[in-house]
């Protein structure tokens, strides 16, 4: 989701100290055999980061005025036509403040409709990457050719630089999870993505200095809110290596993998990268593993080989994007500098043109071969 993810995970998980399966309470963690029990009965998870092409971000695609149901129809219908099943969306705190159960009611109303089409999904609660400065209601317009331009942090910066504030944040998770804690239409909880994403160079200057040791703490309440609710589902938070990269295992690293029932992490390298990450991560846990971002196609993330690659290791697979749209995101990272006029003749992101039809119809035969659509 964030500028030159070139992960080394791999490398670093051998070359750095044993991550400490102590750094939080890890009482109530699922079991390994339990973990491992929900990928047997949910076989091979492949899709998508969704968003539909008329939501510029998070609180444009859930608040009552533009919440387009139409429109997430037809696109999770073109998800299912790729073999898909599973789908990583994102909520927003301020969602819940604004309107607690028109939330929860449009929630009901997007699984009724992602189940109809053959897809389960994750929900996302929390995120630490781009606008730290959220505002609900009217969203801005994208900026044009501009990648991802107007998504939106979730809590915004003046919460996260504000401990004292979090625990007003618990409601919301409860509440989402309460509601639906053993909704069979949900594969998964993702409880906040990319925490300590410093956005650079985007929103550096709006970042707290130490933007790491907050979310930290943030994640660790998050959790143990979430474990309070007990919901059927697994939790998790995924990994990832920001461009500056770690020369160990950071404390929120730690974190994130004592206490997640199956492990995630997302990658956006080309395949050797990906093999040593998988490789490291299934020596370390006797768990499930999923990518829960990859795919972007402007630094060698590629559908073919890598989603051929996961499935052979049935490691769940989720690109980003699926429909062109408001977000903007077939424009490479880069369009926040650099000047783009046009659409890109090699996407970053997304798979499908807004009328329905493939950017790129070998890949498009590619990905319904690996997911068994066409057999």
């Amino acid at each position: 989701m964030k500028p030159l993810l070139l992960l080394a995970l791999g490398a670093t998980l051998a070359a750095g100290p044993a991550i400490n399966l102590l750094a939080a309470d890890t009482a109530t963690r699922w079991t390994s055999a339990r973990a491992n029990a929900w990928q047997r009965d949910h076989g091979w998870l492949a899709g998508c980061n969704f968003a539909p092409s008329t939501a510029i971000n998070q609180l444009e695609m859930w608040q009552a005025d533009t919440f387009d149901l139409a429109t997430i129809d037809r696109e999770l219908g073109w998800a299912e036509q790729l073999g898909f099943n599973s789908a990583r969306v994102f909520l927003h705190d301020l969602l819940w403040e604004q309107d607690a159960q028109g939330l929860l009611r449009r929630m009901d109303e997007f699984l009724a409709v992602a189940d109809k089409h053959h897809i389960g999904i994750m929900f996302v609660l929390f995120d630490g990457v781009w606008d730290p400065q959220p505002k609900a209601g009217l969203q801005r317009a994208p900026r044009p050719h501009v990648h991802n331009s107007g998504w939106v942090q979730s809590p915004g910066a003046k919460i996260l630089k504000d401990p004292a504030r979090y625990d007003s944040l618990q409601p919301y998770v409860q509440g989402v999870l309460r509601r639906f804690k053993d909704d069979r239409r949900i594969h998964a909880w993702d409880l906040f993505n990319e925490p300590d994403n410093m956005n650079i160079p985007d929103y550096r200057k709006l970042e707290p200095a130490n933007k790491p040791d907050l979310a930290m703490a943030l994640l660790e309440k998050t959790f143990a809110w979430a474990r309070a609710v007990d919901p059927a589902q697994p939790l998790t938070a995924a990994i990832w290596l920001d461009y500056e990269g770690f020369a160990a295992n950071p404390p929120i690293y730690q974190c994130m993998l004592a206490n997640s029932d199956i492990i995630t992490f997302h990658n956006y390298a080309p395949l050797d990268d990906v093999k040593k990450e998988v490789e490291a991560l299934k020596a370390r846990f006797d768990r499930p593993v999923l990518c829960t971002e990859f795919m972007a196609r402007s630094v060698k993330s590629t559908f073919d080989p890598i989603l051929g690659y996961l499935k052979s290791q049935q490691v769940g697979a989720y690109c980003w994007g699926l429909v062109d749209g408001k977000t903007q995101t077939i424009y490479p990272w880069e369009s926040w500098e650099k000047a783009y006029i046009g659409e890109p003749f090699l996407w970053h992101h997304d798979i499908f043109r807004r009328d329905g039809t493939p950017y790129n119809a070998k890949e498009f035969a590619y990905i319904r071969r690996v997911t068994g659509k066409d057999k």
